[in-house]
């Protein structure tokens, strides 16, 4: 096989043209190429409104003739043979696994930890306190349209994750020398995503295809001897002997396990309050908050395409940083093209926000999180835990600023005279596109003052980089407080907590930030307890009652 990288066409054009481009940097027939792959494509906007699309691809000649070729292209920097990286599950291991392994919770850390494990013949069980997808997003519709909340299935818990409700993103900056990316991508693809996932520099699924992706990897999990108890949320883990030994649900079940995956996202504070007083080692980590921030999607394809309804091409995305004059980072997090705000509420009295497109990003209104760094010094309050001490007084304050409803101000009102002057790009009339019911509130006090100033300054060095995105009638709508885990589980080499057969995993336990990098997280899981055990046939639990 023979990559060829930096072919650059036009976009709109036809596969035809893309396997000529290639014969031609080949210097041979296009009818001499069996096969063309697409490995990369991405979007070369430096020269606007000239856009060019850039392929790596994979070519297959017909023949044996791809030493010669090669040999012919030998001055040519852009190809050589194509790289082989193939994603292996590690074959069983000799420790006796006397129960199946329990997974709690089923966002990305967990499912696909689940779907490895269950392929492999390990039948774990998955235990989810929220609903299945489909009775999870009726749910959300619900909460959305009356603002009855239901705290156990709702958009951050309940199948799939918070991530069944956003962007559906599947880029990451995780290294990827051992083929965990590409293998989630593969899945994903396998189970409905479109195969140009596959490929895209900056991969999307939508929250439509998303949901029907995680519901048929449930299908398969379930195909291959594993199980999903939904409504079950966990209360308690049984620890004896420095060993984990189960885990009792919240109907008084106790289920036997000695390997327990604790993939339980970044909002399940109570079972963060539950591992603390079990006295699991855990830590405060960094975090950010912020508020969403809303453009018209024109003025985001203007400033990145040079053209406000551009052909062929994706709705324009950005990605912004800045440092403050007090050291803070402020930067863009979760873009959604094309897109909404949504509430993301997960707890009575307190509001947060997230943002959420479909897979066509067709919406007039680009959002995405306009964030600030925030440490544990910031958190007034020491332990493991202060850091969703902190995060539930941003959320109250936002609650009780629009009475429940998502606060929304104008950047002009929000900034006050400390707004620059500048020349008007955003329509005064602007509206922003939420998912629940909004208000127009102040959200000058939801953010600490020195976080507040940061916001500020970053917003107005963004203006400088895309005219118009910190103009009067701009939108935002708060808070956004899910960023990341406040929380770090620690664990070590092995994947273990201190507590032996508890392993910590994804986003919840510190240690991915996105769809993909969880995803990669449950594999590496996966692949440690199979490494360590045998394949589960039968014996202890078979998911029975112990009193």
């Amino acid at each position: 096989m023979i990559q060829i990288r930096q072919l650059k066409l036009m976009p709109g054009h036809s596969d035809r043209e893309l396997t000529e481009k290639a014969a031609r940097v080949l210097r041979i027939r296009p009818e001499e190429i069996a096969s063309l792959r697409v490995v990369r494509q991405s979007i070369d906007a430096r020269k606007k409104p000239e856009i060019r699309l850039i392929y790596t691809v994979d070519v297959k000649l017909v023949g044996a003739r791809e030493e010669k070729v090669l040999f012919s292209c030998r001055k040519n920097p852009d190809v050589g043979p194509a790289p082989e990286v193939r994603y292996r599950f590690p074959e069983p291991g000799k420790e006796v696994l006397a129960e199946r392994p329990i997974i709690i919770g089923t966002g990305p850390a967990g499912l696909f930890c689940g779907y490895l494990l269950a392929k492999a013949g390990y039948r774990p069980l998955l235990l989810e306190r929220g609903e299945d997808v489909e009775s999870r997003t009726r749910r959300v519709e619900e909460f959305w349209k009356t603002g009855v909340l239901a705290p156990d299935s709702n958009v951050q818990f309940g199948e799939g994750g918070a991530g069944t409700f956003s962007d559906g993103k599947l880029n990451t900056l995780v290294k990827d020398k051992d083929g965990r990316n590409a293998e989630v991508l593969k899945i994903f693809v396998e189970n409905g995503a479109p195969e140009e996932i596959r490929y895209e520099s900056r991969p999307h699924v939508g929250t439509d295809v998303l949901s029907r992706v995680v519901k048929h990897m449930r299908e398969r999990i379930l195909s291959w001897g594993g199980e999903v108890r939904f409504s079950t949320r966990v209360t308690e883990l049984v620890i004896e002997g420095g060993r984990v030994r189960g885990v009792v649900c919240e109907n008084g079940e106790r289920i036997d396990a000695g390997a327990v995956v604790l993939a339980i996202g970044h909002s399940a504070r109570d079972t963060f309050a539950m591992l603390e007083k079990k006295g699991i080692p855990m830590e405060a980590k960094s975090f950010a908050v912020g508020f969403r921030v809303e453009h018209p999607q024109e003025l985001i394809n203007l400033s990145q395409y040079a053209q406000r309804s551009p052909e062929a091409l994706p709705p324009a995305s950005y990605k912004l940083t800045a440092k403050t004059s007090e050291g803070r980072g402020v930067y863009s997090f979760c873009m959604c093209p094309g897109g909404y705000v949504v509430n993301a509420s997960s707890e009575p009295g307190r509001l947060a926000v997230n943002g959420m497109s479909y897979s066509g990003r067709d919406g007039k209104n680009a959002n995405s999180a306009i964030i600030v760094s925030v440490t544990p010094q910031d958190y007034g309050a020491d332990g493991p835990l202060a850091g969703i001490h902190f995060q539930r007084r941003l959320e109250e304050r936002a609650f009780r600023a629009a009475g429940g409803a998502v606060p929304v101000q104008r950047y002009a009102d929000y900034a006050g005279a400390e707004r620059e002057k500048r020349e008007r790009h955003v329509p005064a009339d602007f509206a922003p596109a939420i998912k629940g019911g909004w208000k127009f509130a102040d959200l000058r006090d939801i953010l600490p003052p020195s976080v507040r100033k940061a916001f500020l300054e970053g917003m107005e060095a963004f203006d400088r980089i895309i005219p118009g995105f910190a103009d009067d009638a701009v939108c935002l709508s708060g808070v956004e407080s899910r960023t990341s885990s406040p929380v770090r589980i620690p664990r070590d080499e092995t994947l273990q907590s201190s507590v032996r057969g508890l392993y910590p995993c994804g986003e919840g336990a510190g240690y991915a930030g996105g769809i993909t990098s969880a995803a990669m997280d449950g594999m590496r899981v996966a692949e440690a307890i199979a490494a360590r055990y045998q394949i589960f046939q039968n014996g202890g639990n078979d998911g029975t009652v112990s009193e």
